[in-house]
């Protein structure tokens, strides 16, 4: 899995599914933010019809963090510890340290397969039947317009 591929399913859970199924895996190293978390702006751009010239459509909040994992005594390990970053939007600091933290374990191998088969391929699943019930109610809600032309 990319790293890339998580942080996304990791910012679109929400924090308290994300915390609740990140306690069912048992994985609890001892860490220190490196920086943050803190919250920022971030400009957000868009496209004419996604195929046009760039824009600057306005700014949102954003929160970030990045921690390293540590040995028993509070210090790094060595420069070589595991270190994760971990952004979502809006303002939940404790998000943003949990993805984070989850980004820096899954750096390890022997925490890999554990993180990605019990906590984001379970987390996907959810995140993609809930995407497929809003557009079924949204079909559901659909109205189909035709025009009738006279003399023919």
């Amino acid at each position: 899995m990319t790293s890339a591929r998580r942080q996304r399913i990791l910012a679109l859970t929400p924090r308290e599914r994300l915390a609740e199924q990140w306690a069912r895996l048992g994985i609890s190293p001892d860490y220190r933010c490196v920086r943050g978390p803190e919250v920022g702006m971030a400009m957000v751009r868009g496209r004419m019809g996604g195929t046009g010239n760039a824009f600057n459509l306005g700014e949102m909040t954003l929160t970030r963090a990045s921690v390293q994992l540590t040995d028993d005594e509070g210090a790094a390990a060595d420069a070589k510890s595991p270190l994760g970053h971990g952004w979502v939007k809006g303002r939940d600091p404790r998000h943003a340290e949990l993805i984070a933290l989850v980004d820096a374990c899954a750096k390890r191998r022997d925490w890999q397969a554990a993180i990605e088969e019990g906590l984001v391929a379970p987390l996907e699943q959810a995140l993609d039947a809930e995407r497929h019930e809003q557009a079924r109610r949204a079909a559901a809600t659909r109205v189909d317009f035709f025009t009738m032309v006279r003399g023919e």
